[in-house]
């Protein structure tokens, strides 16, 4: 067993967390908001995440998890750190370090002999070189191994992942994290810092280019009279494609895409070269938006005044994470046009900053009644099963924009329901 930290108890810190205690290690979490780490004691998540409540429980019920609110708290006795606090977006699209660097200045003087720090925050290349300078101990060594989770899965993610990416000039330091992460038995690519940090940027830069290909795609298909969903699979069977992240919606959103984008597009410009393959895929992301509020201003009839209901407001299914929100987005695009939105997501019960001009009500049918036009944001499987019979008497014009392709349109149809999905 060995005595692992994390600094940081947010999505990657808890999930990394929860999978060193699974795999036989007594893990310290640092968590410096009061009432994360009151959550936290209690053994509750504060963040929604498929089966991260029940491992916090049970790693405390167990012994081998707990929670303190200083870095320098966990850190004294522990062979591994693991750095997971935020890097947020700064200014042109460069993350900010300040956090990262702050918690390698905390941990630096009571780092234990030969410990190894481990950079699992998404981060710029150059981080780990910049965690080094900071801690500044000629015994510490400094691993980058980037986290490649998605929210909503990212305990599975965590515990099943694809790869397991080592950045380290110290092949000593690189072969004690691999042993610690061995039994997860994934592929370990062991490179150096600069290759491993640019290993996460591109790989979601890519993910993001799939999203805006397959909705320009699906605008293509309305054009010629396609059906975006066979196109995707036709296209997705392909071994060098590949079905994931080929499905249409509103565009691509959340905490890490549109942050690792500006981060990589950065990074090109202080290298001498301008990442214009990018500037397209942010593009197409921006028109989709546009694309998605005029469909449903086509049904509203008019616009301006009506009432637009909206299921989802999440940027996908099974989080509760608002950030960077393509559905809000939408919202707030339609309530420029003076529209009323009226909107319900299982997860959003109040107001919040990101949510202002929106009105928020906790059943979906309510937020149909008067509405002239239904807008499908985020693909929340619940919305499959509603008595659209009862939505379609509620509203004022019975018409659905579905943005993520949820649901069957010929049984909708037969309702009475004008039905426009994307691609279809």
């Amino acid at each position: 067993m060995s005595k692992c930290a994390v600094i940081g108890g947010g999505y990657v810190g808890l999930a990394t967390a929860v999978t060193l205690t699974h795999l036989g290690h007594e893990v310290t979490v640092a968590e410096i908001d009061p009432e994360r780490l009151e959550t936290l004691r209690a053994g509750r998540s504060p963040i929604l995440e498929a089966g991260l409540e029940e491992r916090i429980a049970q790693g405390l019920e167990e012994g081998v998890l707990s929670f303190v609110s200083k870095s320098t708290e966990a850190a004294p006795e522990a062979d591994f750190v693991f750095l997971c606090v935020q890097t947020p977006m700064g200014s042109r699209g460069r993350a900010d370090l300040s956090y990262l660097e702050q918690a390698a200045a905390e941990i630096a003087p009571v780092l234990a002999q030969e410990a190894i720090v481990v950079t699992k925050s998404t981060v710029p290349v150059g981080s780990s070189r910049v965690v080094e300078r900071v801690i500044r101990r000629e015994d510490v060594k400094v691993v980058s191994s980037p986290e490649f989770l998605q929210e909503g899965s990212a305990v599975h993610d965590s515990l099943h992942p694809t790869r397991i990416v080592l950045g380290c000039d110290d092949q000593t330091a690189v072969a004690k994290v691999a042993a610690l992460l061995e039994p997860l038995n994934a592929p370990i690519i062991v490179t150096n810092s600069p290759s491993a940090e640019t290993i996460k940027y591109a790989a979601n830069s890519f993910l993001a280019t799939k999203i805006s290909f397959i909705n320009a795609v699906a605008a293509v298909c309305e054009g010629i009279g396609a059906n975006v969903d066979d196109v995707m699979l036709g296209i997705g069977y392909d071994p060098r494609i590949g079905v994931e992240f080929l499905r249409p919606g509103p565009g691509f959103g959340g905490s890490c895409l549109p942050k690792d984008l500006g981060a990589i597009k950065a990074s090109a410009e202080d290298a001498g070269y301008r990442f214009e393959l990018l500037d397209a895929v942010e593009k197409v992301n921006d028109q989709q938006l546009d694309r998605i509020v005029n469909k449903i201003a086509r049904h509203a009839r008019p616009l301006n005044g009506s009432i637009v209901a909206v299921w989802g407001l999440t940027f996908k299914a099974r989080t509760a994470d608002l950030r960077d929100s393509p559905a809000i987005e939408i919202a707030r695009r339609l309530r420029e046009r003076n529209a009323k939105v009226v909107a319900y997501d299982p997860t959003v019960t109040g107001p919040a900053p990101e949510l202002e001009g929106i009105e928020i009500v906790t059943d979906p049918y309510a937020a149909t009644i008067g509405a002239s036009a239904l807008a499908i944001l985020t693909e929340w499987d619940e919305f499959r099963w509603l008595d659209f019979e009862k939505v379609e008497s509620g509203m004022k014009h019975a018409a659905i924009v579905d943005a993520r392709n949820l649901l069957d349109p010929a049984p909708l149809r037969r309702l009475g329901f004008e039905y426009e999905g994307l691609g279809r």
